[in-house]
């Protein structure tokens, strides 16, 4: 049994001429009567009583139209999703984020996606901070990320945010009537920060900034992503430093403040791995280039 086969008998059976379902299918009769005499010795039955003026279908021939109308149905959709897939049309892309910079990027990304390529499943995991984001991207497990500059060997990356660090105070923090902070003051403050196991570029940067100033911050818990720090914050469980993009975290209990002098830009980029061949990823990559466009900064 063909489906070139069960295509002819549907035809004839919705035509009931011979003549006007070959021209349907663009083909000669001849042919199409070989198809359904094929098709009947297959079957072991004949589908259609004929005469010099019709033709009708036996109830071999009623029984057999509808499974071959859904047969036809799953081959072409198996033929749409093939093709989809191979134009990157369709297919799975994951892609890890964790700072309030992904959190930031990700909205106007996925719905852009969704709209463009509603057969690709954008998968996103959360809690995936840069360093894990760069040995998933290596060994394959993740399409994508946000990580800091500069990326290992074998990574491709793009920037598409520049992040400076601000100072995140509980609302009853005497420094919470500043208008701008010095980073020195907060020398003797407990912080909180992300983790360091994960790689958490926001905590290296903020890390250095607090001995570029002077000081060791004091570091008394971690959390696992901007949510929950601010929630610490509030909590009054410490201070922290915090990306520009946390201030979209909205919390009655927790004030943003800038920092004092030259704060030096946290550049951050989409990183992929230069083997990943995914057509669905690459048409992922050139609706985030329309996006997120990379800042004229660090435009090439």
């Amino acid at each position: 049994m063909e489906l070139r086969h069960l295509s002819g008998f549907v035809a004839v059976a919705e035509e009931l001429h011979f003549g006007r379902a070959a021209e349907r299918l663009h083909i000669a009769q001849s042919p199409l009567s070989q198809q359904i005499r094929l098709l009947e010795r297959d079957l072991g039955a004949t589908l259609f009583e004929r005469t010099t003026r019709s033709v009708r279908l036996t109830a071999a021939g009623q029984a057999l139209l509808a499974p071959a109308r859904s047969l036809l149905a799953d081959a072409s959709a198996a033929r749409r999703t093939v093709r989809s897939v191979s134009l990157g049309e369709a297919g799975r892309v994951t892609m890890g984020y964790a700072d309030a910079g992904g959190y930031a990027a990700l909205p106007p990304l996925a719905r852009a996606v969704t709209a463009e390529f509603p057969g690709i499943e954008l998968a996103l995991q959360g809690q995936v901070h840069s360093g894990e984001a760069l040995d998933r991207i290596a060994d394959g497990t993740l399409d994508l990320g946000f990580v800091p500059l500069p990326v290992r060997r074998g990574i491709l990356s793009r920037v598409v945010r520049v992040e400076r660090l601000v100072c995140a105070l509980p609302d009853s923090h005497p420094l919470a009537a500043r208008e701008v902070v010095d980073l020195a003051e907060l020398a003797a403050e407990h912080f909180v920060t992300l983790p360091a196991a994960r790689g958490s570029a926001v905590r290296d940067a903020a890390v250095h900034a607090c001995r570029n100033a002077g000081f060791a911050p004091r570091i008394t818990q971690e959390a696992p992503d901007s949510y929950h720090l601010l929630g610490l914050v509030g909590a009054g469980v410490g201070v922290a430093l915090v990306v520009e993009s946390a201030r979209r975290i909205r919390l009655e209990q927790v004030i943003f403040r800038p920092l004092a002098g030259e704060v030096a830009p946290l550049p951050i980029a989409l990183a992929w791995h230069a083997d990943n061949e995914s057509t669905a990823l690459h048409n992922v990559l050139k609706v985030a280039e329309r996006i997120l466009p990379t800042p004229t900064e660090y435009a090439p």
